[in-house]
């Protein structure tokens, strides 16, 4: 284990607000072992962006890991050679050019007929109603899964997701993530002979072309599932009601002030769906003051680096204004975000405009909080809101 000095948190009150906590390392022991979370954590930006680029020290190929034993061998565990194998045969499928020409048409087809059924309501959960399903429709097509529901591919992502994050090693939360896996293998064999047939851009099919072996198909088909569909999902939820919150800031947006792009950006920045990514330490080695030892296990707090107080002022505030270029929301190394491209098309091409387009006088129903919460992976549980129907 690293000499790191120790740092307490209460999980719950860490769960519901990971920030003071963060803000708190990064003023006093900017690299802390959290024993609640049996491992060490790096909290500074400079010191993130530093590190995860030294694979050969911060390795992702975790082979004990809970994303490799619950998921698959995928490439977001994988360095060096055999990430970027990987990496370069999913690349067609979400390319700037794939999303541009296939896949943002199909984005906002998704939007229109969503926002059709829902446009007349007047007031709705709009995680729910609108976030969830506009994310797992879109990611149905990008993997090649459309013949699952937006409701599986959604039930899917989050059991993963807590599988993954399940570091407490709770029995039913495996056990779910299990069922999770064994639902998108049961789709994907089914989805097989119609994308050998019939080939398209999708993940599904382009890895099938590229020969890569079916076991690193499941797996990354697994990845793009975990992260594609609560990123895009939380994203948009939570960018809506960050601009309810802050009718000062959708004012710079509706007057041409501040780009759709803007937001989303300033958003990911100040509440990062994706707040932490794991490594495993490779070899001795020292840094920061703290001695690490092979095995010790780090985690890379994206949320804390993109509030750090050396590169964003007042960073606990939500500014569309903001200049954005320090953040890594989407990582910072090799294992850069692949769906990236995708992903900001989704939210700040489509559906963050149509949904302030279609909702006309949209404001948060004040009868209902919205609640937020995770640290690991953070975002919005519900999002009541109300409008004006035609």
């Amino acid at each position: 284990m690293s000499n790191a000095p120790h740092f307490d948190i209460d999980v719950a009150s860490f769960w519901a607000d990971p920030y003071p906590a963060l803000a708190k390392m990064r003023a006093e022991a900017p690299i802390a072992f959290v024993p609640q979370l049996g491992s060490t954590v790096f909290t500074r930006r400079d010191d993130i962006f530093v590190s995860e680029k030294r694979i050969d020290v911060f390795s992702s190929h975790q082979p004990a890991g809970l994303m490799n034993t619950l998921m698959g061998h995928n490439m977001m565990r994988k360095d060096g050679d055999a990430h970027m194998a990987e990496r370069t045969a999913l690349f067609p499928a979400v390319s700037p050019r794939t999303v541009k020409e296939v896949w943002r048409t199909q984005f906002q087809a998704h939007a229109d007929r969503i926002l059709d059924g829902l446009a007349p309501q007047g007031r709705a959960d709009l995680t729910k109603a609108f976030a969830l399903p506009m994310s797992a429709e879109c990611l149905k097509h990008i993997t090649g899964l459309t013949n699952a529901r937006y409701q599986d591919m959604d039930a899917w992502s989050q059991a993963m997701i807590d599988g993954i994050a399940n570091y407490t090693g709770d029995k039913a939360v495996e056990a779910k993530c299990h069922a999770a896996t064994a639902g998108i293998d049961a789709a994907i064999d089914d989805m097989i002979p119609v994308v050998t047939k019939h080939p398209d851009h999708s993940i599904l099919s382009v890895l099938l072309a590229s020969g890569m072996p079916l076991e690193s198909v499941r797996a990354n088909i697994k990845l793009a599932i975990s992260g594609g569909q609560n990123e895009p999902r939380d994203a948009i939820s939570g960018t809506v009601w960050a601009l309810l919150g802050h009718p000062a800031e959708l004012a710079k947006v509706q007057a041409g002030a501040a780009t759709w792009l803007q937001v989303f950006e300033e958003y990911a920045r100040w509440i990062a769906p994706i707040g932490m990514s794991p490594r495993r330490v490779a070899k001795p080695w020292s840094y920061g003051g703290v001695d690490f030892e092979p095995e010790d296990r780090v985690f890379f707090m994206f949320g804390s680096a993109n509030r750090d107080e050396a590169f964003f002022s007042d960073p606990d505030r939500f500014d569309v204004s903001r200049d954005t270029a320090k953040s890594i929301a989407f990582g910072a190394g090799p294992h850069y975000c692949a769906g990236a491209f995708a992903s900001r098309a989704m939210v700040a091409e489509v559906a963050l405009p149509s949904v302030f387009a279609r909702l006309p006088g949209l404001r948060l129903d004040e009868t209902e909080p919205a609640r937020i919460g995770g640290w690991a992976f953070r975002g919005l549980l519900n999002l009541p809101v109300i409008w004006d129907a035609a």
